[in-house]
Parts: structure tokens; sequence; C-alpha cells
């Protein structure tokens, strides 16, 4: 799934209660904060968060022209790294370097420890319940989750019915999206547990700003980032099918034409596995073999970048060259593992995520550590009749799809256009969720056209991993950054970035 933040606009008061950047700093002379969003640099009595001030100290060794300069050898960094990402227009697709930011965003250890345990909550229930749908199917049963939801998905693949997936883990790899509310508490967006993106820009920025400002990290203790790779190895290889002792691994890409393919490679480099696409596998006596210039060679694991109904043509998509003829066989025979599992689509399905803090009881019997954000499901009458009567004070959101398409802003739109979108939600209610309006955490951006520092709006994407008695969260997730002034869509493609996340040791 694409980085993008799609639901958060904004419905405040007209008056802007901006205050200057508590500082004497050159390059933040023209930041103006506006205090009706959390800001997670400045507090409200126009101070420094105690976590921020060394980093303001050492901040105040740099001219304008230093900054300048630095933003330069960073885009170089990520240049040379070959860090980039494809842009689809119209007429023609773009290859771009990913924009990166020079300040840092730091989250302290308590902080992130609720983080860390909310998102591995999540993943950890979204894994039981896909156990249960493709199983016994107990909460649907007992009445919690209704059917009706699971059979018109079409994320819900009725060939999984009844496998057992290697160490019954489901989704091996999730992203959780969460925001940082005016209230200073963090509220979930969304789960996202098919092929969740974003994690190579983590590591990236992390070797972007170490090259660029080294010294900083002498000044704070904060988790390495770049042990991903092996930890996603671990995993991958604690699901290998039975009567295998060292796995093969691969990662499977559709090409290079993909807009994540940058990120394929980067996996597959750091966890030392080969990048396939599928015409380099074929099935032989329902085993996987990869086609090598010394030989064939058979494949235990595949990390698939490729979409469910495109990884195999004798199954799903006939017309997909994407995938293997006879791949899904070989899945359901138990000689090969696919990670993520198919059809785990059915749970990051956006009319489940409203079901979340349900989900967790259900299975864990826990509270759910992170905050959900308050859904509207238009399947429910009652629901839909109240998005209906306050569509310009809602976000409409399609359940099944991503990259924030098919999204309605609704204090964005026209008389004519409401109009139009409740006649599209009415059509198909089970489609369409809404969300109320919340404000969106600011923080500290270099803007390289004006050469200083002003608040723009922030998210953040965590990665978990799940595996055969294993589990990972890594310490430092994607912040993603809408670089447009006022703006909230933080997709690269749209003008977005990104910038080093630190999480501190204490």
């Amino acid at each position: 799934m694409t980085c993008l933040l799609n639901i958060i606009l904004l419905n405040l008061p007209k008056k802007v209660f901006s205050l200057k950047a508590p500082t004497n700093l050159p390059i933040f002379s023209s930041y103006e904060f506006d205090s009706r969003f959390y800001d997670e640099i400045f507090t409200n009595n126009n101070e420094v968060r105690k976590v921020y001030e060394t980093l303001f100290n050492l901040f105040n060794e740099y001219s304008v022209d230093d900054f300048v300069n630095l933003n330069d050898k960073a885009k170089d960094a990520f240049f040379n790294q070959g860090i980039t990402f494809q842009v689809y227009g119209d007429k023609e697709t773009k290859e771009k370097i990913f924009p990166f930011d020079l300040f840092p965003r730091i989250i302290g250890n308590k902080e992130w420890c609720k983080i860390e345990e909310g998102a591995l909550q999540r993943s950890k229930a979204l894994n039981e319940f896909l156990w249960d749908l493709y199983h016994d199917q107990k909460i649907i049963k007992d009445g919690i989750v209704p059917i009706e939801l699971i059979n018109s998905s079409a994320n819900y693949l009725k060939q999984m019915k009844g496998f057992n997936p290697p160490g019954g883990i489901y989704n091996h790899v999730s992203g959780t999206d969460l925001i940082k509310h005016s209230d200073g508490e963090y509220y979930v967006l969304e789960d996202n547990i098919r092929c969740p993106s974003g994690v190579s820009y983590v590591v990236g920025n992390r070797e972007a700003l170490k090259r660029t400002l080294f010294g900083v990290f002498n000044h704070y203790q904060s988790y390495n980032v770049s042990d991903y790779g092996q930890n996603l190895l671990e995993i991958i290889e604690s699901v290998k099918p039975k009567g295998v002792d060292i796995p093969k691994c691969v990662v499977l890409t559709p090409g290079v034409y993909n807009s994540a393919y940058y990120e394929h490679s980067f996996l597959a480099k750091q966890m030392g596995v080969e990048l396939v696409e599928g015409r380099d596998l074929f099935i032989d006596n329902d085993f996987v073999y990869m086609k090598t210039i010394k030989g064939l060679e058979r494949v235990d694991v595949i990390y698939r970048r490729v979409d469910d109904l495109f990884i195999d043509p004798l199954e799903f998509n006939k017309d997909s060259l994407l995938g293997v003829p006879g791949l899904f066989k070989s899945y359901m025979k138990g000689k090969v593992c696919l990670v993520n599992a198919p059809g785990t689509g059915v749970a990051d399905d956006k009319a489940i995520y409203t079901y979340m803090p349900q989900i967790i009881k259900y299975y864990l019997d826990e509270e759910p550590i992170l905050n959900n954000v308050h859904t509207y499901h238009c399947s429910r009458p009652d629901e839909l009749k109240y998005v209906l009567e306050n569509v310009d004070k809602l976000v409409i959101k399609p359940v099944d799809e991503s990259g924030g398409y098919g999204i309605s802003i609704g204090n964005k739109l026209t008389k004519e256009e409401i109009e139009k979108v409740k006649a599209t939600v009415k059509e198909d209610p089970r489609k369409y969720i809404a969300q109320p309006i919340m404000s969106l955490s600011t923080h500290a951006t270099y803007i390289e056209e004006e050469h200083s520092f002003e608040p723009r709006h922030v998210d953040l994407r965590t990665f978990t991993l799940l595996g055969r008695d294993k589990d990972f969260v890594l310490k430092g997730g994607l912040t993603r950054v809408a670089l447009k002034r006022g703006n909230l869509v933080v997709n690269s493609s749209q003008g977005g970035g990104s910038k080093d996340t630190w999480v501190l040791k204490k």
C-alpha cells in the first residue's frame, strides 16, 4: 500500500492562533506555529520541548548558508543510494529522488513503548482474526463481525478456507499508520497487512542524516534501524515448509516499473537473497524452482510484493504476467511459503477497521492500546443516514482502495459534488466508510525554497513482523511529511516527503 495519509482534514475555526518560534536561530526566523495543532517541537507555552533542546543547541552552530549546503548534501546522499520513487502521470511515468528533511523526529522511550505495544497488539489480533475467518469463523457466529462484510469483501479468498499457513502466520509484515491529534494522543488511521511499503526509506533516511549531520548522533542515544533486513530474514525463514533445514528465500517483484521497485531491491540486498520476477520462477512437481546461471535452484519461501490476484494466472487473473503458473497450488500443498499469505487483505479492509476494538478484545481479551479514529460504516442504516446528512463535515473513503484514491473531503466539495458523493454512497453503501475531522500534528521541516524551517503536517507508519515464535517491531518508523504549506497529503507523488525518526533508548 502506498504512503499516503488519506483521511485527515480540518474544520476548525478560521481564526489562526499563531506564535513565533521561541528561538533566535536565523533558520527559524519565519517559523510560526498554529496553536490549533499539536506542534511536536514547541509547547503552547512557547517553549522548546525538552527532548529537542539539545538538537536546537547544535543547530545554533549552523547559518542559513550552512543549511542550504547541508540540504544539497542530503539530496546527494539519496541520489547516491539510488533512493527513488515512481510518479504516475496521465501521459508518462517519472522517477524522482525521494524528498528528505534535515530535522529528525524524536520519539521518547516511554511514548514509543506504547506505540510499539499497540502496533504489535493489532498485528497479533489481526492474525488471530484471519485464522478464524478461514477456519471456524467463531467471531461471526458470536455476532461480533457481520458475515456480510466478509462475503462482500473482494479481498476474501475462498481458496484459503481451511488452509493452515506455516507457523499459523498470515500477516508476517504489517504497517500501522498513526497520527498525533491535538490532544497529544496517537490515533490509528489504518492497518496495512497486504504489502506495506516504506521501510526502505526508514533505513535510507537514517543513512542520509548520518552523512549530513553525523555529529548529532553523539548527543542522543537512539535505536538502530539497519537491523530490519536481518529480522525480516529471520521471520520469513521461521515459516519455512516442513522438512526444510536451510530455506532458500527470495523477494518476488512485479518488476522495474513498479513504484516500490527500489524497496524490493533494497530488501533483497539487505537480506542477502535474490530479487526475482515471475518469469524467473517455474513449478515442477509442485515445487518452486528459480532459474540461475548455475542451473535450477529450489525456492522455499517467497516474500512477494505482487498482489493476490496476480500471483498465479492458473488460479486468479488469467491474464497476469507477474506471477507464476501453479504457484498457489504449490503453496496449498505446503511446498513453498508465501509472505504475506494470500487473502490477508480481507483484514485490512477499512470496514473491518471499524471493528478493531472488538477484534482485539475478542481474541486477546485486552483493551486496545492505541485509539481508533471513530468511523462510520455506511452499511449500517443509522450511520448511513448520519453520513448522508453530514457529508460536508466528514471524509468519505472507499473501503478497498489504497493510496488515497476515491476519497472525498467534505469541506472541500461544492454543493453539486456533495450531491454526487451522496448518490455514489447510496448506490453501494458497503463500499464506503466515513471518519470525523481530526487535526494532525506539525513538525519543523526544512523548506528548500524558503531556506528556512517551517511547520508541516506529519504522520507515522510503524513496521511489525510476526513469525513462528518470534515477533519484532522496528524501533523507528516512517515519518511522512506534507511539504506543501497547509497540505495534509503526505504521498510522495503529491509533494510529500519524509524525515528520519529517532526512538530514544531512555
